[in-house]
């Protein structure tokens, strides 16, 4: 299915398409990583949001922002 923008429901917060590039640079913004570590991430452990930002967060790294 094809993004609708129009659409912001809850399906588009919880998945990353790296194939569109708005959200590639959104996502990149907000985990603080560069498109090519994110583009890796969802590569490794899929699309979820929530599955990503674990996985670039990893054990002992610093959270963004903080």
């Amino acid at each position: 299915m094809a993004d609708n923008l129009q659409q912001r429901g809850g399906r588009d917060r919880t998945r990353i398409n790296v194939h569109e590039p708005y959200e590639l640079r959104d996502w990149s913004k907000k985990f603080g990583v560069s498109e090519q570590a994110l583009k890796d991430a969802v590569r490794q452990v899929g699309d979820r949001a929530e599955a990503v930002e674990q996985h670039l967060k990893g054990p002992g790294r610093p959270r963004a922002g903080a």
